[in-house]
């Protein structure tokens, strides 16, 4: 046995707890900030109480906000190639008689949403792409440590001492069900929440000071799910807060033998009396089947018996639902069952702001939506950026506390959605207009189809705050707490004056994310999809809308607000650190709406457009134009963008993709105000 004193000791700037998909996707952002100048690296470390990554089961939809991030940090492309796409719902309803009959379709993404579709893939890869990314971006000095486990956490002042532990092999493997099934397929009942919060511990010892180690972390963020260790150990203040239902689920991956018709299309089925079933078809013949288990009820203590769930009678519940059509399996890759029910914790982060919670540590909801990991992975996506460039000594701490005024917001959003959503699945459909305990099929499929724009997650719209300037009350539009009430640096504005800035530029919606239309860059023609050029680096970027160029007085505004953005005094030279690149914290890209072919990079734009660099000479990567491509069309970016073709206008956007502020060329003391109020300049 170790003494205390004998215990190492490290510091770091972070330390992420969990290695699931938030915390993947955080240590990733981590990753691609190492770009931005600062006095020293940013240390992160990313610890994992399993012994490996997943290999089947658990979530796998992606959803179009998700993928968009992932082309922000490099790797939407590998998933786009390995899954299956998502491209229509059918639904199917029990006709007069009680058959099931397929009696809609409708598109699974809203058309012209995105440049990406939801698709589905299985968990194992997404963190596969996720560990070669963070390979690939910190040079390895980001590496998942796996079989540790977290003992105790103490807040100080300056840093969060989190004492650590070295599992064994057998304590850090979670324990599998033996059910004595046809299928040796592993189950994932160990995560379900049909079990007691202590159960995927339970191979655990008390093993103090056996290879223990103190971490003394700036920021700690935990991403350790449902039965969330770091929410535990803050108290019980951050206790999840909510109901369950009495609705229990199965979920099988199965290849199936089947003469139903619709098999490789995601479906929503209501049987009569049976329950049920969606169908969301996979990658490499899989499907997955969401099944309701009508013959499983919740005891008096609220939790079904898990003991009864079996691979047979979760499928046996699936045959019946599909009757008259036939199903059957030789291959079953995962399964597992949960109890419907939406919780939510009353705060996403300690009052310090040292210790965060992201995804299903502080929300979880029924997995039907397929909102679990996108959801997550988007907290920790908004929360990252703004740790990593505070811990550079960059930006003004305030700007911790609109992680819970917005990301709080969207799981209370989801929870709402998700609370009608799976009582209208579960419910038996109505055999007609009197039949008032019954679901209307027409409410279902309304539900659905508002559902879809929620469940692409880009109907995300942040309030006023800091990094956000438009109209409202903060409290409102954020969380309605008390932290969300209380943001500090909020510059108001009155909806008047908000209406007119808007205005400006009706297709970017200020506190959403920047949608994406092609345009061709200047100096070679090349069509990009502008988002691309919106990479997770944690840089913000200034969109100008140069509007003409080649119109004289038009060129002349625009040589005004870049005289102003280039001088020493400006924002700009003052947040970028002594030696570094003009655009090393802050970058400028442009779209200008002349035609290509008239106009000439270095004669018609100033030189803060496309800074020059005594090794490698111009930047040709910084200005667009909104003109037709030879082979990919017209993007009618401004049109689309709703930007004034002649005027153009400014926006600032957040290293998230998020709009921030937008304004006119000559609003450019607004614009440093928006900076300053951010950036420690």
């Amino acid at each position: 046995m170790f003494s205390q004193s004998d215990i190492p000791e490290t510091n770091v700037d972070v330390l992420i707890i969990g290695a699931g998909p938030a915390g993947l996707m955080a240590a990733a952002s981590f990753a691609h900030l190492t770009a931005i100048p600062s006095a020293s690296p940013l240390s992160v470390r990313i610890i994992d109480k399993r012994s490996t990554k997943i290999f089947s089961g658990q979530a796998d939809g992606l959803q179009c906000r998700s993928l968009e991030i992932f082309d922000s940090l490099g790797f939407a492309d590998r998933a786009w190639k390995e899954a299956n796409h998502m491209i229509e719902i059918c639904m199917w309803n029990p006709d007069a008689t009680g058959i099931i009959q397929r009696s809609d379709r409708i598109p699974d993404t809203i058309v012209g949403l995105s440049r990406f579709q939801q698709i589905v893939l299985q968990q194992g890869r997404i963190e596969r792409f996720f560990l070669d990314n963070i390979q690939k971006y910190s040079g390895g000095a980001i590496k998942v440590e796996r079989a540790i486990l977290p003992t105790s956490l103490q807040i100080g002042e300056e840093r969060v001492k989190v004492t650590v532990r070295k599992l064994t092999e057998e304590e850090a493997t979670p324990p599998q069900a033996t059910t004595g099934s046809k299928s040796d397929a592993t189950d994932g009942l160990f995560r379900s929440n049909l079990v007691g919060d202590d159960y995927e511990d339970k191979n655990i010892t008390d093993a103090k000071g056996e290879e223990e180690e103190v971490i003394n972390a700036k920021f700690v963020i935990g991403c350790d799910g449902a039965r969330s260790w770091t929410r535990r150990t803050l108290g019980p203040e951050f206790e999840l807060q909510g109901e369950a239902t009495d609705f229990i689920w199965g979920v099988m991956d199965i290849i199936p033998l089947t003469d139903f018709p619709d098999i490789r299309m995601r479906c929503a089925i209501h049987s009569a009396n049976d329950g049920s079933l969606m169908v969301i078809p996979r990658e490499n013949r899989l499907v997955r089947l969401y099944i309701q288990l009508k013959e499983v009820t919740p005891d008096a203590s609220g939790r079904a018996d898990r003991s009864k769930i079996t691979p047979e009678l979760i499928f046996g519940a699936a045959q019946k639902i599909l009757r008259p059509y036939k199903i059957d399996y030789e291959y079953c890759d995962w399964w597992t069952a949960y109890q419907i029910g939406q919780r939510i914790s009353p705060s996403f982060s300690h009052p310090s702001n040292k210790v965060f919670l992201a995804g299903d540590a502080v929300h979880t909801h029924s997995p039907k939506a397929g909102q679990g990991m996108n959801v997550s992975m988007q907290d920790s996506f908004n929360l990252a950026w703004k740790v990593g460039l505070i811990a550079k000594g960059i930006c003004h701490p305030r700007i911790l506390d609109t992680y819970q005024s917005e990301r709080r917001r969207v799981a209370q959003d989801l929870i709402e959605f998700d609370h009608k959503f799976s009582r209208l699945f579960s419910g038996r459909p109505a055999k007609d207009v009197m039949d008032a305990e019954g679901v209307s099929m027409a409410e279902f499929k309304d539900a659905f189809l508002k559902g879809n724009l929620f469940a692409s997650g880009l109907s995300v719209d942040y309030g006023p705050s800091s990094l956000v300037v438009k109209s409202g009350d903060p409290g409102e539009l954020g969380d309605r707490s008390d932290r969300s009430r209380n943001l500090e640096g909020v510059r108001r504005i009155t909806v008047e004056e908000f209406e007119v800035k808007q205005s400006l530029a009706k297709g970017l919606p200020v506190g959403m994310r920047f949608n994406s239309f092609k345009v061709l860059n200047q100096a070679c023609a090349r069509p990009w999809h502008f988002q691309e050029r919106l990479k997770a680096d944690g840089r913000f970027r200034i969109v100008l809308f140069a509007g003409d160029i080649l119109d004289q007085a038009q060129k002349q505004r625009v040589e005004v607000f870049c005289d102003k953005l280039s001088s020493s005094n400006g924002f700009m030279r003052r947040a970028t650190p002594e030696g570094a690149k003009i655009d090393s914290v802050i970058e400028v890209l442009t779209i200008h709406s002349a035609r290509r072919t008239e106009t000439e990079l270095l004669r018609d734009f100033p030189d803060i457009l496309h800074p020059f660099d005594p090794h490698t000479g111009w930047d040709y990567n910084k200005v667009f134009v909104d003109d037709e491509s030879y082979h990919e069309g017209f993007g009618d970016a401004y049109k689309n963008y709703g930007v004034d073709k002649e005027k153009g206008c400014v926006v600032a956007v957040r290293p998230d993709q998020y709009v921030g502020w937008i304004g006119e060329l000559e609003d450019f003391e607004q614009l440093q105000e928006y900076f300053e109020g951010i950036f420690l300049v």
